[in-house]
């Protein structure tokens, strides 16, 4: 068993979850090649990493190492954001870290308060910092948390001044067949995205009580987008050249302008050679969640498939959304555009 000084001296042992009864944090050693071979940072997917060690907080924190420079990728699900944070893992430049769930352990924690502010902002601060241990010399951490860890992001950029973050959302209707397409599994997961994105307020729609109940899954969905994209919106303008937005399908269609763009708002070192490789490498030619081959034709065609098995409520949907989001004035266009 690794001492606690060489645990958190090493940025491979993970700061995966956060015990709020116990005031303790639990690491998991999982080398970087794991990384790359599961999608999330979940229990689900790291279930073979061993027992985890527990340390105290306040005894982790005296002894970790330094964070590394740190960015965010904070995305609305469906996204692509899976791929492009795998495409960002490159030695000597950026490790990134996909939807850890340390921090969705804070969500859950200020969600069964009360808690007071100071101290959900004390160990979000710390939990971030054990987050960015540096994996080498020289090189920044990409932090993607889930979705459900958005309403944190305007103090996780509050506590972090020198972190640059992307917005990275689908446009409402490949949204709205994202769900759709997954069937059962994508309609429960969306109905419970509402419930926590309700407690967090960013559902005010004007829909209450019993006329929540008539809505069908995929309206449920739209309000969902439509909340995450008003606060996209906000904290676009609330932060401004620390944010840049993007949409997933200026993401597939211009891979090379993307990375090299994100390169120079997360002042990563990619040259163009290194650029080229990554858009020909596993992260763009294979699925970000299974690994098998999957070329941009093929997320084009599945794209495609999907929105034509369920083309009529989508489409029904999506013209319902947007005279709503027309209403409260929510912009289908973020500012800040990452890609002229």
């Amino acid at each position: 068993m690794a001492e606690p000084a060489q645990i958190l001296r090493q940025a491979e042992w993970l700061a995966h979850r956060y015990d709020t009864v116990g005031d303790r944090v639990q690491f998991l050693h999982v080398p970087r090649q794991r990384h790359r071979e599961v999608p999330f940072l979940t229990d689900e997917y790291l279930a073979p990493a061993g027992e985890p060690v527990a340390l105290g907080r306040e005894a982790a924190m005296a002894e970790a190492a330094g964070p590394a420079s740190h960015h965010f990728i904070f995305h609305s699900a469906f996204c692509c954001s899976t791929l492009l944070v795998r495409a960002l893992d490159r030695e000597g430049v950026a490790m990134g870290l996909s939807e850890p769930v340390l921090l969705n352990d804070i969500v859950g924690w200020r969600h069964r308060g009360p808690v007071e502010g100071a101290k959900v902002a004390m160990v979000l601060d710390q939990g971030l910092n054990l987050l960015a241990r540096p994996w080498s010399p020289g090189e920044a951490i990409v932090l993607k948390p889930s979705n459900l860890v958005n309403a944190l992001a305007p103090a996780m950029l509050g506590l972090h001044p020198g972190s640059n973050a992307l917005l990275l959302h689908a446009p409402l209707e490949d949204f709205l067949a994202s769900i759709a397409r997954k069937g059962l599994w994508g309609r429960l997961w969306v109905r419970d995205l509402f419930l926590k994105l309700g407690r967090e307020g960013l559902l005010q729609f004007g829909i209450e009580g019993q006329d929540l109940l008539k809505l069908t899954d995929i309206q449920v969905a739209a309000l969902c987008w439509m909340g995450q994209q008003r606060q996209f919106h906000d904290l676009a303008v609330r932060f401004g050249g620390r944010i840049r937005t993007l949409n997933s399908e200026d993401l597939m269609a211009r891979p090379a302008e993307t990375l090299a763009a994100l390169a120079a708002h997360f002042a990563l070192n990619l040259d163009q050679a290194a650029i080229e490789a990554i858009v020909s490498g596993p992260a763009f030619t294979r699925n970000s969640k299974t690994g098998s081959n999957f070329s941009a034709s093929d997320r084009a065609a599945d794209k495609a498939a999907g929105l034509l098995a369920h083309a009529d409520e989508v489409e029904k949907v999506h013209l319902w959304a947007k005279e709503l989001a027309r209403t409260h004035s929510i912009q289908t266009e973020l500012p800040g555009r990452l890609l002229p």
